[in-house]
């Protein structure tokens, strides 16, 4: 956990410095990112939100993403990573709104991709920016495994 505190710490210094502001929408992670970033003292001067939408009515409803434009997507793309990003910095008004989406198993459901998929975002002022990653490990490995690789996302496209 210190790793990742770490991690959050660094983000939290950047924002801090640039004075701006970040949210999260998560789906596998279930608020894993949400918690690291909370987890240090003062994050209330750059962390707005943390929205878990784990649904797909979650993400029309909570995020006013179009249920169309979740269709075409895929619960799991690159093009849901962006919108959820996207969603997330509008509903917030924050400066970047971060994002992932994944399949952290043990069972794959109805997608053909393969266990430990993820795709995180970043949105901000200069557009929307998204890696795509493939995790391997049992279903904590791969959430621990996301939230972490999303902090280092954001720190390396703000730092």
């Amino acid at each position: 956990m210190r790793a990742k505190m770490n991690l959050a710490e660094d983000l939290g210094r950047i924002l801090v410095s640039r004075r701006e502001t970040i949210a999260v929408a998560e789906t596998t992670t279930g608020g894993l990112i949400s918690a690291s970033i909370v987890a240090i003292p003062g994050s209330s001067a750059y962390y707005d939100r943390g929205i878990v939408a784990y649904s797909k009515a979650s993400k029309i409803e909570a995020l006013a993403i179009e249920a169309g434009e979740l269709e075409r997507a895929g619960a799991v793309s690159e093009e849901t990573a962006k919108l959820l990003s996207e969603a997330i910095r509008k509903v917030s008004g924050t400066t970047y709104g971060l994002a992932e989406t994944g399949i952290a198993g043990p069972v794959r459901g109805r997608s053909p991709k393969p266990i430990g998929t993820v795709h995180i975002a970043l949105a901000g002022p200069g557009g929307t920016e998204v890696e795509t990653l493939l995790l391997e490990g049992d279903r904590e490995t791969i959430q621990q495994g996301i939230s972490k690789k999303a902090i280092m996302f954001a720190i390396s496209r703000l730092g």
